[in-house]
């Protein structure tokens, strides 16, 4: 009996496909847990006394199941009864024939499971030997593909896939290809012939890879739901199989080519034509490979599932030994001159060969340069061929293909060192920040003495890293955001940087769909949050908040395209007040007044805040003649106006969204209204107008002249354009919406925007809680920055150090004892140790350092004293040792 044992009925305890396998294979013995056992043995007298059930049945071993996948059955049906905790004694006797490893399997009549429990468990039995088998071969076919790739010196440029970020690659595809990119690293044989079967492999190996991910996901829930909620399992299993059977066959006939290919390439008519004649006989053929996959989809579509599960399992076995033989046949190929020696040899003196490792072949052969990874692979390959002693050619053909046994534990053992191997080569890999989408312009930076032109590369990112010099300015921006939210009486709030999915769905309207969702980690639907705003109206919901005041700076992300300003991971810096306010438009003045006070502390330059009204914009949809049902699409067209003409506009809200073109004509008279807040407003509420005569539009026009007269009052409204051309697209806003937009020559979009959102927060559940906030769009406001910066040729000091501390010497211990004393003072201090004197002043003047401390080791120790020098005033002062801290704070901080 195997030593190692999978427990189950266990309370924290989950069975996965691996155990199962394990078991199946005799890898494993079953235990079941002792709190099982009790529980099974406190319910004996009531399974002594129950009446079977018309739909009960025998346990019987479908006669068509391999050993393997009948104790794949067996182990399933038992972790089922202890699920359901159902009173027999049929999970104990179900352990005791799992561990005497019976060759077949026979049980009493009196032995009586349900139907559902008896169907379903043959079913996830054998399904769960192919979660484990599937995602296996994923990983043995790469490294036979590797092998072929060395072997036919084949063209490798279909590796060089890259995940662009926007979709439009297939994520298991770019990680196929980054591993064998990995595997084959420095390989010099590579890259000469085209050969299709590589060229497949990415899509192929990346499709296998995908759906043996998707049977592992659903093999993890069902596998540990029990009986009760087995309704519909089978079919939910076996559409994910369905699918996985469709890769297999596409991977034997693309591993069968290379295979076919590799034995074209064998040096040497004996080895060859000796190969040749095994691959032959023992190969599946594509015949075989389609007969096996037509079977399995012809009991798919008559809905016998265990069969059809049964068919897939012989499915995969076919294709396994198809890249078994791929990987043996491009070993041959890349060992041909030592296995050619080895074999004819021993047929002159009538002996069987060994492969030495050390034979004179080895030492004759030119060298060839493989890949890192095939290159330790092959060699784990040759270790464990070598130590079988001699052999036959078919003998050796036959131990290199019981080698590559999944069932066998020394397999396994293998495919964890592969593991291994990619593993500690890809942390060789250059890293690199997500999603570069490519050039976006030269500037002209420098000449160098022959008057040659050097360029700089402006890339736009997608996501960056930054600079001391960006941090530097970052660093300050963030310091007069948080002291203006902080004047303003508001509290820090920090949120997760991921929320449930359904939390951020149906708040965003058509930029729902660029919110970032992450892979299934435990049941769980989650996204990156998409803005601060939804995370705050949830924060307020869940803690029964009726008031609160908060600021967040934080990250948040999309999945838009990059642009020059526009992200996919950005800060935004969030200011929101929740609650119902004593004084109507208090909270909207309030918000506004603190984006003018952050522009202008921020010092970017010009800029204007535009104003408009939700409720203002559906009297106008309703009064243009909009559909009710259509308003949020028609304003989300409406709000790209800045970016494109009214014509496109209006081509993308008839052709599109299904307007009439008078419709959108009469839109066109509304959204054309831009100006002083006053004036405009004066016109929209005189008598007779459109907007008077419209009961919502006329409460938007009473707010805003509360909140203009606010601002008017206090010296703001300068900054703010009434425009009815602004529409924000998110769904959640309900009253005043405004957005800041740059005026100066960096183009960047719109720097700030936000809002009112009464709705929001009552959409968790809770009661209606009114909240208005402003978000500023600090990436593009560093943009405007670090632009002004280079256009001033300004440089921001990367540190606040204040004082270099410079031992022209090698003394460290006198280093650490003056800066030490200047630390313990609360002076900025670094130092440096070096002989040459140049060394000292190119690092404080590019560090921008104002003050050193020149230290001579000889002046110091002799007549204890030490120079300071004002590198600002270029002054030198002499002083003793021990004043040298009191005169710079002295001089630091007068």
């Amino acid at each position: 009996m195997a030593e190692a044992s999978v427990t189950l009925g266990a309370k924290a305890y989950s069975l996965s496909s691996s155990a199962v396998c394990a078991v199946a294979t005799g890898l494993s013995h079953v235990r079941i847990d002792s709190t099982a056992i009790d529980r099974l043995s406190s319910s004996k007298e009531t399974t002594t006394t129950t009446t079977p059930s018309s739909s009960d049945q025998s346990i019987t071993v479908p006669d068509f199941l391999t050993l393997e996948e009948s104790r794949a059955f067996l182990l399933v049906l038992l972790n089922s009864l202890l699920i359901s905790n159902a009173p027999s004694r049929i999970p104990l006797l179900l352990a005791e024939t799992l561990n005497s490893n019976p060759g077949t399997f026979l049980f009493d009549d009196a032995d009586l499971v349900t139907e559902d429990e008896h169907t379903c468990s043959t079913l996830l039995g054998v399904s769960a030997i192919l979660d484990h088998q599937s995602t296996a071969l994923s990983a043995f076919a790469d490294v036979a593909a590797a092998f072929s790739c060395e072997a036919l010196k084949a063209d490798v440029a279909a590796f060089n896939l890259m995940d662009s970020g926007d979709g439009h690659n297939s994520k298991e595809e770019v990680g196929v290809a980054a591993d064998l990119r990995v595997l084959l690293n420095g390989s010099k044989s590579v890259g000469k012939e085209k050969v299709r079967s590589v060229a497949r492999v990415p899509k192929v190996h990346g499709s296998v890879r995908e759906h043996a991910k998707a049977i592992h996901s659903r093999m993890r829930v069902e596998l540990n739901s029990g009986v009760k909620s087995a309704v519909g399992s089978e079919e939910a299993v076996c559409t994910v199989l369905l699918p996985l059977a469709a890769a297999l066959r596409e991977l034997g006939e693309c591993s069968l080519a290379g295979a076919k290919s590799n034995v074209e390439g064998i040096g040497g008519d004996d080895l060859k034509l000796g190969i040749a004649e095994i691959f032959g006989k023992d190969c599946p053929a594509e015949d075989g490979l389609s007969s096996g996959f037509n079977k399995a989809v012809n009991f798919f579509l008559e809905k016998e599932y265990v069969k059809f599960a049964h068919e897939v399992f012989v499915l995969l076995g076919l294709v396994w030994k198809v890249v078994a033989w791929e990987a043996v046949t491009a070993f041959a190929v890349l060992e041909s001159a030592e296995l050619n020696e080895v074999f004819k040899s021993a047929k002159e003196n009538g002996e069987n060969p060994k492969v030495e490792a050390n034979s004179k072949a080895e030492k004759k052969k030119k060298k060839v340069v493989l890949g890192k990874g095939t290159s330790s692979i092959l060699a784990l390959i040759k270790e464990r061929l070598q130590s079988r002693g001699k052999m036959s050619l078919g003998t050796w053909v036959t131990d290199f293909l019981s080698f590559l046994d999944l069932a066998k534990p020394e397999f396994n053992e293998f495919l964890l060192k592969v593991k291994d191997v990619v593993e500690s080569n890809e942390s060789r890999r250059l890293p690199k920040i997500p999603k570069v989408l490519g050039v976006y312009a030269y500037e002209k930076k420098w000449k160098d003495v022959d008057n040659n032109a050097f360029y700089n590369l402006i890339v736009i990112f997608g996501t960056r890293d930054f600079a001391k010099e960006q941090m530097t300015i970052r660093k300050k921006a963030f310091s007069i955001i948080e002291e203006v939210f902080e004047r303003h009486g508001a509290t820090a709030l920090d949120t997760p940087v991921f929320e449930l999915r359904e939390t951020l769905m149906g708040k965003y309207g058509e930029d729902s769909k660029l919110i970032y969702d992450l892979a299934d980690q435990g049941g769980e639907l989650l996204s990156l949050r998409y803005d601060l705003t939804v995370p705050f109206a949830r924060f307020v919901a869940m803690n029964g908040l009726t008031s609160f005041k908060r600021y967040q700076i934080a990250k948040v992300y999309r999945r838009d395209n990059p642009s020059k300003g526009r992200y996919r991971e950005f800060y935004q810096c969030d200011f929101d007040i929740a609650g119902t306010p004593p004084e109507k438009m208090g909270p909207d003045f309030e918000v506004v007044r603190i984006l003018t006070e952050l522009l202008d502390e921020l010092d970017i330059g010009e800029y204007e805040i535009k104003l408009n009204h939700r409720k203002l914009l559906d009297g106008m949809m309703q009064i243009c003649g909009v559909p009710p049902e259509k308003f949020r699409t028609i304003c989300s067209s409406i709000d790209k106006l800045d970016k494109q003409s009214f014509q496109q506009i209006k081509k993308e809200m008839v052709e599109e969204k299904g307007l009439t073109a008078e419709t959108a004509d009469r839109i066109e008279t509304f959204v054309k209204e831009k100006g002083s807040p006053l004036a405009l407003l004066s016109k929209f509420i005189q008598e007779g107008s459109d907007f008077s005569k419209h009961e919502g539009a006329s409460e938007a026009l009473k707010e805003l002249e509360i909140l203009f007269i606010a601002l008017e009052k206090s010296k703001r409204i300068d900054k703010v354009v009434f425009d009815l051309s602004l529409a924000r697209g998110l769904d959640y806003y309900t009253g005043v919406i405004f957005e800041a937009v740059f005026k100066g020559g960096t183009q960047v979009g719109s720097i700030a925007a936000g809002g009112r959102y009464d709705n929001l927060i009552g959409m968790f559940g809770s009661k209606t809680v009114p909240a208005v906030g402003v978000s500023l769009g600090i990436e593009r406001v560093f943009a405007i920055m670090e632009q002004q910066q280079k256009d001033q040729n300004q440089m921001a000091r990367p540190t606040k150090t204040e004082v270099l501390v410079s031992i022209l010497g090698n003394d460290l211990t006198l280093a650490a004892e003056l800066a030490g004393e200047l630390w313990d003072a609360g002076v900025k201090a670094e130092f440096l140790v070096h002989k040459r004197r140049t060394k000292h002043f190119e690092y404080a003047k590019e560090s921008r350092i104002p003050w050193m401390v020149l230290v001579y080791e000889q002046e110091v120790k002799e007549k204890g004293v030490l120079q300071l020098k004002d590198l600002e005033n270029n002054i030198d002062i002499t002083l003793p040792r021990t004043e040298f801290v009191q005169e710079l704070r002295r001089r630091l901080y007068p």
